[in-house]
């Protein structure tokens, strides 16, 4: 009895970790990119595409994120795949549909506004500017960050080069036990440091959702009373803009991750380097200490001058999605594009409601014992 109260504490354990691996917006972000690919090839090519590609590429972020989980991954799997599929077939037949639909909502609206276009027009004039000015600390902010936190890990790297030099001169007979520590050390602190400032860096996209929250909301305010019978109507216009905006700040916390990464994948092979010379060629290795310094100082340097202009680009980007919902709701706007936009923000939501009422489920019903699940097969196509 204990050993089996053992092993569903562990399938829980499994299950808790799962869930944190694999997260909804994973998953609605391989369904998105899945669509966009159909979308954007040629009628032709589209024909050729089946839906088990979709199967795959869900399948592959199962093995990649779930490989130790089989029992929880194949339930997953069963209920998820059919889900998605069904899903993406949706997407495809309610694209043209919704983008009739915004087109018709958009020139509603606009009917409603065009007595007060000029006021309306201004309004949102205004919220683009203070936006402007809000992005204006934070971009410089992120500026002085990268800067600093690229000087602090140039910092924390560079003596470990100096201090293998001057091993280098004094113990020149037994560089193997004096040297290896410190290339060891330097590899772990690469690690560390760089995850450090990652983990620095990529709060600042949560902090400006905040900011596009209160804009938003701000401009919704400001437009109420010139939207009257057609609020719905505004308000799904001022969600669609809140979502191409908070995306627009996963995609600069991504980046800055990504180059994070990058920065650690540069740096790590430097302190192998050194690593495999102290074993095999100790002739280069006095060549490679003294090279090390500066290959560190630049591949810091090339990561500051990298992601110092990203919180600039990204306050330049907002400000103009402002501008184009000013451009839709003005008396001459032409055809609407941003459909698109509600389309993916409605697959999210779906989807992270599914997951929502797996979450449910999974705490509700008693979890089966690992031995108790068939084998995990291939899926159909």
């Amino acid at each position: 009895m204990f050993l089996k109260a053992v092993v569903l504490t562990l399938a829980l354990v499994a299950v808790t970790g799962a869930w944190a691996e694999v997260n909804a917006d994973q998953v609605a972000t391989v369904v998105w990119d899945y669509f966009s690919q159909l979308s954007n090839s040629a009628k032709e090519a589209v024909e050729h595409l089946q839906k088990s590609e979709l199967t795959q590429k869900l399948n592959t972020l199962f093995q990649d994120k779930l490989e130790e989980v089989n029992t929880y991954r194949t339930d997953l799997q069963k209920r998820l795949v059919p889900f998605a599929t069904a899903l993406h077939e949706r997407l495809t037949k309610d694209s043209e549909k919704l983008k009739e639909e915004i087109r018709k909502e958009l020139e509603e609206l606009r009917a409603r506004l065009l007595p007060h276009a000029d006021e309306v027009s201004q309004k949102i004039g205004d919220n683009m500017r203070e936006l402007q000015q809000r992005l204006g600390p934070h971009a410089e902010e992120l500026r002085a960050q990268v800067s600093a936190q690229a000087e602090q890990l140039r910092r924390q790297l560079s003596p470990y080069a100096e201090r293998m030099q001057s091993v280098l001169r004094d113990n020149a007979r037994s560089l193997g036990a004096s040297l290896t520590p410190y290339a060891d050390q330097l590899k772990a602190q690469i690690n560390q440091n760089v995850e450090e400032l990652k983990n620095r860096l990529t709060p600042y996209a949560d902090e400006l959702k905040v900011k596009i929250d209160q804009s938003v909301e701000q401009l919704r305010s400001q437009l109420a009373p010139y939207a009257e019978d057609a609020q719905e109507k505004l308000n799904r216009q001022l969600e669609g803009l809140a979502f191409q905006m908070k995306k627009s700040a996963e995609e600069l916390k991504a980046k800055i991750s990504a180059n994070a990464d990058e920065l650690r994948q540069k740096l790590v092979p430097l302190a192998e380097d050194v690593h495999g010379k102290l074993r095999g060629n100790p002739d280069g290795l006095q060549k490679s200490l003294a090279e090390l310094s500066g290959h560190l100082d630049r591949q810091v340097e090339e990561f500051r001058r990298r992601v110092e202009p990203y919180g600039e680009t990204f306050s330049k980007a907002l400000v103009q999605q402002v501008e184009e919902l000013r451009q839709k709701l003005g008396p001459y706007a032409g055809d609407v594009e941003g459909h698109l936009s509600f389309l993916e923000k409605d697959l999210r939501d779906k989807v992270s409601s599914f997951f929502s009422t797996l979450k449910e489920e999974s705490q509700d019903k008693p979890l089966a014992l690992p031995d108790q699940e068939p084998a995990l097969g291939p899926l159909e196509n």
